[in-house]
């Protein structure tokens, strides 16, 4: 080639690296080297080996040795058998050529990724022919030995890694050969430890630092190949080379352990096999184990003997030693199981790294405890609470795994449990939410801080050790129920002691959990209580009552305070379930600590904890079931007496009734439907006058005059908020469908609902339709200054949007819901007051939303009742000026459930009226956004008007992220459309016919399905079909993969439907406008996610309409890389098989093919896989990885080949 040619690429190279390079320069370097790469193969070749030399610059070589890789993957076979021999031995020179000390390691590793990706690519003959000069290659020195041992780490990649690339004959092929020539690999990667480590050592005694690093290098080098074979060589040919020892002895080695350990991590969960070698599996995993808890026992004594002594690294080093402990435990156990001696130090040293200081250690040690406890106690032949207190396991099992388990908690005394609880106790407090002195009495133990990386969030690793409490508590109650009642009583008796008892309440919350989670396994966990032997029921009867007394003895009346013990209270629910008699003092209780709280107060957290309280009556009456019964009559006094001497909030009085909903649950429907009228009788007189909805419902004005009047609109939002509670409530029991309350005993009974929603409805849609036409032009404008501001974004809404978490919020953005403190006549009175009117706008949109969709799940007393006129008026009147944030949560919470409960001979009424409007509005201002979005950056949404921009970034990322959210959401309201129950009459699509062999004549009329389908209906009315796939269109052309997730069950529906009818002008929609789209879809790349169901759509597409329109072919020919041959070889391979699965893979290679391999969704989909030079395991090490800091930036290793 000449030399011009490849100065020419080399300086093209330079220049789109170069970030100083303007754009357009750097752009037309890289079209010139995509030109190169798609080029003659040859020159392409040549090119890249002639760059490749010393005298370019590591930058250029580096580059070139990325093109040798792309023409290996991806053009390898447009070599002829010599080039491509010719072409492996050039590689193989490399290999030589670049074994100096002096190269850059990531172009040393380049070469080595080069030469196993042509392995991979040639197959065993060549490894063979191979294998025996590699050996001598790692023989002449370090560096050689550095080389061979990356190549052989390259080499098993697409065994170990999932590579959709790589055939399943070509894997098989490659597995083989690698499996035969194992007994040459493991003892020359063996050799190559041995011999470097030791080298290594040498040299460093001499204080030759340079040439120990040469051979330490190769080590790590030798260890990160030997973990490319851990997870899948068999473990006896491990064993049996030497590696697990020789892994096992650099545990010792501080350069190396960490590298070590990665090996054990890999071993540890592997499967154990069921042939003749299971017996040499178990001897090796036995191996293992020993290395492990002799490493472990050195730590552990160490850190146990002198805490201080324990420097980071050691601890570090601990914590993957652990990792290996937790996976060998939880998948290998029955290895050890035969060796007593062997199992109990194996366990005692799991617990000690459960109890461990360091909170690393013992997070590491969580899940094993979990596994352990999970597959035992959750098993159904677990004996329940025997004398024994649980003791006696049952001797079936399923699987040796299971029994090593059995036999290790045979092991474990009350002690084990005892200090596994202890340790969770203590380990739910949080480190940012104690005080010093707290802090100060735990002494070394490290609790969870906000500092803590990669272990997820505190909420997470809570959930896990409350989890395992639950395990304990349900194996060993009497121990729990000890454990914890001394525990809070320890904390009650410190808390009378205090002088300022409410400033440290982390401990008293935290135990408050541990107790939730003892009494729910106790009580409502696996074991039956009832079941339970009488002795232990006695016992832990006792115990908890012992435990109820001290609650109900405390005369806490911090509201702080108070709060927590409403929270104890409540957790002791599921107890008082199978204890009545002490069900009427915990009311007592609670009521003693409602009326011991200020009335009219400013504080929130005395306003908290009033209305905590009246949440607990809800609480105990859901866990206590029919123990509450006997006393719903006390309850009601007490709250009447309450009511009438104004010691109730509405917003309490609220809460209590639906716990009054929940206890009248329990006692039958003839029962809640008088407690229904109880509660919602003096609503109905107050709600259905008609002078206040003529006085601020009538116009805009009226609307406006309400919002000033705090204490009237408010007392409004929990009319409407005690609607939407009695709706959730009022569901029925099965238990309670008996013939004694219906007159037909296998009718379904009417809902206690159903009289009521007429009234309740009518007012609230007129209010719903006054604060609608609110954000209309001609309304907006002339709102005082004070509405206007609370109609935009609050500072939650923005924070939310902006993923910024939780933001201290002012004063003001906490205004109580019930409006109290909005009467404060003091400087701040206009935010306030703007705070109070967006909570309450807030408030009547969330609450008037759900109390019309939960109204659609009554069924006729709904649909047959109310009127369509001023229901649709009410939501659609003015949906063209809604924000789009309104329009998602309208959509959600009562579009989606009306479709779903809509009776189908009722379609014709409700679904156009309403859904014409939302379907034309959304289709416009959705491709309106998306179009701004994708051409100006700028998606334009209304929410964001009147926003004060302090950051234009800040706005531009909340308008995107509206844009996604509504997108979505109408997206999943299609779907929900397209549902199995709501589209019974389509016929699954594999009934319609067989790779385009139609029956014309068995086509049905679209009209046939419209009562059947949903979808059928949407299609037959033009108003809500064209706007409906429109969407379905452009969804495909916005970058937004979830909502084409999402979307893919309609397009699915859409081709069933019209496979299975004779509509001529829906058959061509699908033909050419829905394939179309699908293929333009697929070249995004943010929808790579959901690339397989999409190709499944053009498969079904082109098997369903190829024969009945010209328009699939049409549009498969017009795509850039294809010819006619090609189509004509797909549509007969096509017919050769009717395997769904195989005809996807044939379309997806056919489309790759037809565009060039340009489908951005498949590409990325298989990027995924890539191979890289570092793992992701060993990637979150930094310690791991400190001999391979050499690595430049960018991607190494087959990771460059895309």
């Amino acid at each position: 080639m000449e030399e011009s040619a490849v100065n020419n690429v080399a300086q093209a190279i330079a220049t789109a690296l170069d970030w100083t390079s303007s754009p357009d320069a750097r752009n037309a370097a890289v079209s010139f080297l995509d030109s190169i790469k798609g080029g003659d193969v040859r020159i392409l070749a040549n090119t890249s080996f002639l760059l490749v030399k010393r005298n370019w610059s590591s930058e250029i070589r580096l580059h070139a040795f990325k093109m040798l890789q792309h023409l290996v993957r991806l053009r390898w076979e447009e070599l002829s058998p010599a080039e491509r021999m010719n072409f492996a031995n050039l590689s193989i020179d490399l290999m030589s050529e670049i074994a100096d000390p002096c190269e850059n390691w990531a172009l040393k590793s380049q070469t080595a990724a080069l030469v196993a990706e042509i392995v991979r690519r040639e197959g065993p003959n060549l490894w063979q022919d191979l294998l025996q000069s590699l050996v001598s290659l790692s023989s002449k020195g370090p560096v050689q030995a550095e080389l061979v041992s990356m190549m052989l780490r390259w080499l098993p990649e697409d065994i170990t890694v999932h590579n959709e690339d790589l055939e399943g004959d070509r894997r098989r092929l490659l597995l083989r050969g690698l499996t035969q020539t194992l007994p040459q690999i493991l003892p020359l990667l063996y050799t190559l430890l041995e011999r470097h480590f030791g080298a290594a050592l040498s040299e460093a005694g001499r204080q030759q630092m340079d040439a120990a690093k040469l051979h330490a290098a190769t080590v790590t080098a030798t260890l990160n190949a030997i973990n490319a074979y851990a997870d899948w060589a068999p473990l006896p040919d491990l064993a049996n080379s030497g590696i697990i020892n020789g892994c096992g002895f650099l545990l010792s080695a501080p350069d190396f352990r960490l590298h070590a350990c990665e090996f054990f991590k890999l071993v540890s969960p592997r499967k154990r096999p069921s042939d003749a070698s299971v017996s040499e599996y178990d001897h090796a995993m036995s191996c293992i184990f020993q290395i492990l808890m002799n490493m472990s026992r050195e730590f552990l004594y160490k850190s146990g003997s002198n805490p201080g002594s324990i420097d980071e690294g050691e601890c570090e080093f601990a914590e993957y030693i652990c990792e290996s402990m937790v996976s060998l435990g939880s998948f290998n156990l029955q290895s050890i199981a035969g060796d007593n001696t062997s199992l109990l130090l194996y366990l005692e040293q799991m617990l000690g790294f459960f109890q461990h200081f360091k909170f690393a250690i013992h997070f590491q040690s969580v899940n094993f405890w979990l596994v352990l406890m999970r597959d035992l106690v959750s098993k159904p032949k677990i004996s329940t609470h025997s004398a024994a207190d649980s003791s006696a396991v049952s001797s079936s099992g399923s699987g040796e795994v299971e029994n090593a388990k059995k036999k290790a908690l045979s092991f474990m005394n009350d002690e084990f449990f005892g200090a596994i609880l202890d340790i969770s106790f203590l380990r739910l407090l949080k480190r940012e939410k104690i005080l010093p002195e707290t802090a100060l009495s735990l002494g070394v133990l490290e609790l969870w801080s906000d500092d803590v990386e990669g272990k997820g969030d505190f909420g997470q690793y809570r959930s896990r050790l409350m989890e395992l409490i639950r395990f304990v508590s349900s194996y060993k109650p009497l121990i729990a129920v000890a454990k914890v009642s001394e525990k809070i009583g320890s904390i009650i008796k410190s808390f009378l002691l205090s002088p300022a008892p409410a400033q440290d309440l982390a401990v008293l919350e935290s135990m408050q959990l541990a107790l939730d989670n003892v009494v729910n396994a106790v009580f409502d966990g696996p074991n039956d209580f009832a079941k339970a032997n009488a002795e232990v029921q006695h016992a832990l009867s006792r115990a908890f009552e012992g435990l109820l007394q001290q609650f109900i003895s405390l005369k806490w009346t911090d509201p702080a305070l108070v709060e927590v013990l409403g929270r104890y209270l409540d957790a002791m629910g599921p107890f008082l379930k199978y204890s009545p008699d002490a069900v009427g003092s915990v009311i007592n209780k609670l009521f003693e600590l409602l009326t011991s709280l200020p009335l009219d107060t400013v504080t929130l957290s005395a306003r908290n904890a009033r209305l905590h309280i009246c949440t607990s009556f809800i609480r105990l009456a859901k866990a206590a079931d029919k123990s509450v019964l006997p006393h719903m009559k006390g309850i009601a006094d007490t709250m009447a007496c309450l009511q009438r001497e104004g010691r109730l909030h509405q917003g309490e009085h609220n809460l209590l009734g639906e716990a009054f909903l929940v206890m009248a649950s329990a006692a039958g429907i003839q029962q809640q439907q008088e407690v229904l009228a109880w509660l919602l009788e003096p609503l109905n007189q107050q709600w259905t006058q008609l002078e206040w909805q003529e006085k601020y419902l009538s116009d805009p004005q009226g609307l406006i005059q309400l919002c000033s009047e705090t204490t009237f609109k408010w007392s409004i939002f929990h009319t409407v908020a005690f609607f939407e509670r009695a709706l959730k409530r009022s569901g029925f029991k099965k238990a309670n469908w008996n013939s004694e309350n219906n007159s037909t005993p296998d009718s379904v009974p009417l809902n206690p609902m159903a009289s009521h929603v007429l009234w309740m409805l009518t007012p609230l849609l007129k209010l719903l339709r006054a604060m609608h036409s609110l954000w209309s032009s001609s309304i907006s404008q002339a709102l005082p200054g004070e509405i206007k501001a609370a109609m935009t974004l609050s500072d939650v809404e923005r924070f939310s949007l902006l993923g910024e978490g939780n933001h201290k919020l002012s004063k003001s953005s906490l205004t109580f819901t019930d409006g109290s403190n909005s009467d404060m006549t003091k400087e701040g009175y206009t935010e306030i007051n703007e705070t109070n009117i967006r909570n309450w706008l807030k408030g009547i949109r969330d609450s008037g939303y759900n109390v019309l969709g939960l109204s659609t799940t009554i069924g006729d007393s709904f649909f047959k009742c109310m009127d369509v006129h001023s229901v649709a008026v009410a939501l659609m009147e003015n949906v063209q000026s809604m924000d789009f944030r309104h329009i998602r949560q309208l959509v959600h919470s009562i579009l989606v459930p009306l479709v779903k409960y809509c009776p189908s001979d009722m379609w014709e009424i409700w679904l156009e009226k309403l859904l014409h409007p939302l379907f034309v509005h959304a289709q416009q201002s959705l491709n309106s956004s998306w179009s701004s979005l994708l051409q100006d950056g700028r998606a334009k949404v209304p929410d964001v008007h009147g926003i004060l921009s302090g950051s234009d970034l800040k706005v531009e990322v909340m308008e995107e992220k509206i844009l996604r959210d509504l997108t979505r959401e109408m997206c999943s309201f299609l779907s929900v459309i397209a549902s199995p129950p709501l589209n019974p009459g389509i016929p699954p699509l594999e009934q319609s016919g067989h790779v385009s062999r139609l029956d014309m004549s068995s086509l049905k009329s679209l009209d046939t399905f419209a009562s059947s389908s949903m979808v059928g209906f949407l299609l037959k009315h033009e108003s809500l079909a064209l706007p409906a796939l429109h969407i379905c269109l452009e969804v495909f052309t916005w970058t937004d993969g979830e909502a084409v997730t999402k979307i893919s069950s309609f397009c699915s529906a859409l081709v069933a439907l019209s496979a299975s009818t004779n509509h001529t002008v829906l058959a061509e929609f699908i033909s050419r406008d829905l394939f179309t789209a699908i293929i333009k879809g697929l070249a995004l790349e943010s929808n790579a996610i959901i690339s397989a169901d999409l190709v499944g759509l053009c498969r079904e597409i082109f098997v369903y309409f190829c024969d009945r329109h010209p328009t699939p072919r049409q549009a498969l020919l017009s795509l850039p890389s294809i010819a006619p041959h090609d189509l004509h070889a797909f549509e007969e391979s096509l017919t050769k098989t009717s395997s769904p699965k195989e005809q996807k893979q044939l379309m997806k290679s056919l489309l790759l093919l037809a565009t060039g391999n340009k489908l951005k969704a498949l590409a990325a989909q298989k990027s995924v896989n890539i191979i890289t030079n570092v793992s992701s395991s060993a990637r979150s090490r930094s310690s791991v990885n400190a001999p391979e800091s050499r690595v430049d930036d960018g991607d190494l290793g087959l990771a460059a080949i895309m």
